[in-house]
């Protein structure tokens, strides 16, 4: 069978190994002139950056890539895990250090915030229990077929639902369960994973906190742009052909069926067509005559960010890997990005340094900190003021918690935010996850990996189901393979 893969993100690269593995002649089309759609690399003077995802979990599923087609992980990545997990900085001078280890973490939380860690210990546990029971169901499998629900799987998680509160947020399942507000605020912060409210989103999203405290986090050798060039590697040396800079313009629809895709004014013919592209531009772009599934695509989309990438010519030994710089009023931050479509002035700072642990990524004795906070998607702000605005309060809460004045010590700077993201990777409205995850039922309203509209075309990504983020686009990209071969 001919395949054509329209993007080369993450889940495009895997689906094109699977495909090809199985015998399939694949096409991968790219208007970029790179492989890895947001997961790439940016280079500034003498400095590399990871430009895309800053936490790794779930590496399995980058090795169930490799060994589905026959190869050794090894032979085309490696990666190890890290100690901690992420360290919090407070202004209050309150330092925190999360790990993997339960009872280090326990001794953490005792030893800094002076609380008893039963609580912590047990929403652990209660994560790692919603993980278990429909972790499986919402990532690995189609919620738009029906044998996913005939399944033994799905019968445990009905009748565990009472205890999944499904109907509680995160922010009120973990104000009472947990007997510190910083504590609530770390375990919070797990709603950013997909661009969520914890205010607003089900609690069921806990079950990110295991991804960190119960799997850990891990670290590419290469760094993070290494998990996208390994399998774009892998996809080569199975056969599968690449067109960088070849902007598909069209996928081409006879009788319902997908009959191949047009560039410019040339057709060409395929049997199938997988399209890694945000599904909202697909149906705009490319799919103009097609009959649109307008409650899927006019959902709220999720948040985006404004990064900055920076040169740092000093180290700073209390910054490892993964750091948040907590604000002091999570509530209002997350109401401005929500509600407000605004910045606060106190937000929640997330700085990543690879440099830590690959030595090329800075010169010696410098660093490379992706510094990057949580803000709207876009509609219609100012963003030139507000890229300006986020600079200029990141600074200033940088200096505030860590006692140091940055800015003399920035040597270069990339910034990418909304309209930068909306443009290189055709994320619609410059939205990181594709649609918000903060209603109870939206999962169930994430478009489906196959159309059910159009024969023979099938999505995959983070706009689609189940989600945004590594381990998910690799799931869609396995429930597309594997809906395509059967």
């Amino acid at each position: 069978m001919k395949i054509a893969i329209v993007g080369a993100g993450i889940a495009g690269l895997a689906a094109a190994a699977r495909l090809q593995y199985a015998g399939h002649q694949v096409d991968v089309f790219e208007h970029q002139n790179y492989a890895g759609g947001k997961l790439t690399q940016i280079k500034v003077g003498n400095y590399r950056f990871d430009a895309g995802p800053s936490i790794f979990t779930m590496p399995q599923y980058v090795d169930e890539v490799f060994s589905i087609c026959g190869k050794d992980p090894k032979d085309y990545f490696e990666y190890e895990y890290v100690d901690d997990v992420c360290n919090y900085f407070w202004e209050d001078g309150t330092r925190m250090t999360s790990y993997a280890d339960i009872e280090k973490f326990a001794k953490q939380v005792e030893e800094q915030l002076k609380v008893d860690s039963q609580p912590v210990r047990n929403m652990v546990a209660k994560n790692q229990f919603k993980f278990e029971t429909v972790g499986d169901l919402f990532i690995r499998k189609s919620l738009h077929q029906l044998k996913t629900y005939l399944s033994l799987n799905t019968l445990r998680a009905v009748l565990r639902t009472p205890r999944l509160q499904l109907f509680q947020s995160m922010n009120q399942v973990n104000s009472k369960a947990l007997n510190h507000p910083k504590l609530v605020q770390m375990f919070n912060r797990f709603a950013t994973y997909n661009g969520s409210n914890p205010y607003e989103a089900s609690s069921i999203l806990n079950l990110v906190g295991h991804l960190e405290l119960g799997l850990g986090i891990a670290l590419p050798k290469g760094g993070m742009h290494d998990i996208s060039q390994s399998v774009y590697k892998l996809a080569q040396d199975l056969g599968v052909q690449f067109h960088f800079g070849q902007k598909v313009d069209e996928i081409l629809v006879e009788n319902k069926k997908t009959k191949g895709i047009r560039i410019g004014e040339k057709k060409m013919d395929y049997d199938t067509v997988v399209c890694n592209m945000d599904v909202y531009f697909a149906y705009k772009h490319l799919l103009p005559n097609a009959s649109k599934p307008t409650k899927v695509l006019e959902q709220p989309r999720s948040s985006s960010g404004i990064v900055f990438y920076w040169g740092i010519k000093k180290e700073f030994p209390e910054l490892i890997l993964h750091n948040a710089l907590m604000t002091e009023d999570s509530e209002k931050e997350f109401d401005c990005i929500f509600n407000k479509k605004t910045i606060t002035d106190d937000p929640t700072i997330y700085i990543n340094i690879t440099s830590k642990h690959c030595k090329e990524d800075a010169p010696k004795g410098c660093e490379n900190w992706f510094t990057m906070i949580n803000v709207p998607h876009m509609e219609g702000q100012n963003w030139d003021e507000l890229v300006a605005h986020a600079r200029k309060v990141i600074i200033a809460k940088i200096n505030r918690t860590l006692n140091t004045d940055i800015e003399k010590y920035i040597e270069v700077e990339e910034v990418f935010e909304p309209r930068i993201i909306q443009n290189r990777t055709l994320s619609y409205q410059g939205s990181l996850y594709g649609i918000s995850s903060n209603s109870r039922t939206g999962a169930f309203f994430r478009h489906s990996n196959a159309s059910k509209r159009i024969k023979d075309l099938y999505f995959c990504g983070g706009s689609v189901h189940p989600g945004g983020g590594i381990p998910l686009c690799l799931s869609s990209a396995k429930i597309v393979a594997e809906t395509i071969n059967s």
